[in-house]
């Protein structure tokens, strides 16, 4: 089914940006990135083509840089069951060796951990991820795994950088329908708000976050 995803400006992350752009998606690849309009014209052809209209930046998908640290050295509760025992906040260092948690434990908190990344535009992280339940609450996700390696930090993958430099690769047309939206005028009030501002995330041509 194609899909076409307009938005306010899209940023290829290799050319220049167009703003009133669109993505045409057909499966999970991209078919067409352009004006709308000339988008539109593309698909036209295609009586039932769904059109998605984002208010905001359109850009690749993000890579957060801190994947293993987040997904195998944090643990992050489950709200409401656990709160009460471990609070809010996600746990690392002493206080996750003090809970100890199962494999099933741990991959339950990637699940969550991977929602959280979604909602941030991220669509690739860096492992290595050692643990099964990890891995593959990480391929349910859609989630690429990038063997890079990474430090400890923040679950917004634009922490202390441009959002190009986060970029997981330019749109590209055959190439993977992998992209975010975020609810910003431009790539500077991007880099100034940071990923919490997205509203949409594309992985493999579906949409698998939007904010409510």
């Amino acid at each position: 089914m194609l899909t076409i995803h307009a938005a306010d400006l899209v940023l290829p992350g290799d050319r220049e940006p167009v703003p009133g752009g669109a993505v045409l998606v057909d499966g999970d690849r991209i078919a067409r990135i352009g004006r709308y309009e000339d988008v539109a014209d593309v698909a036209a052809e295609h009586p039932s083509a769904r059109v998605r209209r984002w208010p905001g930046v359109l850009t690749p998908g993000l890579v957060n840089r801190h994947g293993a640290a987040l997904l195998e050295r944090t643990y992050f509760p489950d709200d409401p069951f656990e709160v009460d025992e471990l609070g809010t906040e996600p746990l690392t260092g002493a206080a996750l060796d003090a809970l100890a948690p199962s494999e099933s434990r741990r991959g339950n908190s990637a699940r969550r951990c991977t929602q959280k990344l979604l909602a941030h535009g991220v669509v690739a992280v860096t492992g290595p991820l050692t643990t099964p339940a990890v891995r593959t609450a990480v391929r349910r996700a859609g989630l690429e795994v990038l063997m890079s390696g990474g430090a400890e930090g923040a679950l917004d993958p634009l922490a202390g950088i441009r959002p190009s430099e986060a970029f997981r690769g330019p749109l590209a047309v055959g190439g993977p329908a992998r992209f975010a939206v975020f609810a910003v005028p431009d790539e500077d009030a991007l880099a100034a708000q940071g990923a919490r501002t997205c509203i949409a995330t594309v992985v493999g041509g579906r949409l698998v976050h939007r904010r409510r």
